[in-house]
Order: structure tokens, then sequence, then C-alpha cells
């Protein structure tokens, strides 16, 4: 698969509609995640869990790809993020507020598959749309 397939698959299938099944067809087995807070995950299993987990809270959780660019072995895919809070995650009980927050994601490719993800999520926006943080004045 080319490298904007691979993203749109990966969004599409994994995040918009739940078909984890797909992973080990689009994610190098050695797949890493990064973000600026110093989350991590480690290989498809940690991945699966963290779309698990976030589809659970948010069910109807829908990625919306803005921009998408490859050259080579990297990408970037600029996004936003639509959901409803339905369910606990990351400790926050479920508040039933919708959220919609902007992100960017920076791929590495590896083996004809996404091997490593940096991305960039506007956190202080959606921990504002779900209450826990208040708006600055």
């Amino acid at each position: 698969m080319q490298p904007e397939v691979l993203i749109r698959t990966f969004i599409d299938e994994a995040f918009n509609k739940g078909n984890l099944s797909i992973l080990e067809d689009v994610i190098h087995t050695e797949y890493q995640y990064l973000s600026p807070d110093n989350s991590q995950l480690k290989g498809i299993g940690q991945l699966t869990e963290f779309i698990q987990a976030f589809r659970k809270a948010f069910p109807d959780l829908n990625l919306q790809i803005d921009d998408l660019f490859a050259s080579n072995d990297r990408s970037c895919t600029a996004f936003t993020l639509r959901g409803t809070h339905e369910d606990d995650f990351m400790g926050i009980p479920a508040t039933k507020k919708s959220v919609e927050v902007r992100g960017m994601v920076m791929s590495r490719f590896k083996e004809n598959k996404i091997f490593e993800d940096w991305e960039i999520l506007d956190n202080l926006s959606f921990f504002q749309q779900l209450g826990v943080v208040p708006e600055l004045s």
C-alpha cells in the first residue's frame, strides 16, 4: 500500500469503524507512538488497547482527515477529532459532552507499514470541552 492509503485505511477502519483486524496489515510489529506529553505506545497490542479505550469512551468517534501529504518514508496528517464522551476516559467519568479537537500526526513507514507516529493534539481544548479544565479568559 502507498503511504497515503495506509494512513487513510488506518484512520477510517481502526478509529472510525473500530475494525482492529486491519492493524496487522497497516502497522509494523515494532510500532511506536509518541506525543509531547510523553505518552508512548509500543507495538500493535498497546495500540489496540488504546483504540479500544478511546472508542469505548467515545463510541461515535470520528477522525476527519483535513490534510494529508506523504513523501518517501514519511507523512503528515492534519485531522479533526469529534466524539461524545459516553464512558470513562483517562480517569475522567463520562461527561456526555461532545468534543471537536484538531491535531496533527507525523508518521514514518518501514517495510510498507506505519512504523512510528508522533502526534500533537490540542489537549487544552479537549479537556476544556469536557469541562475538566476551565476556559481561559
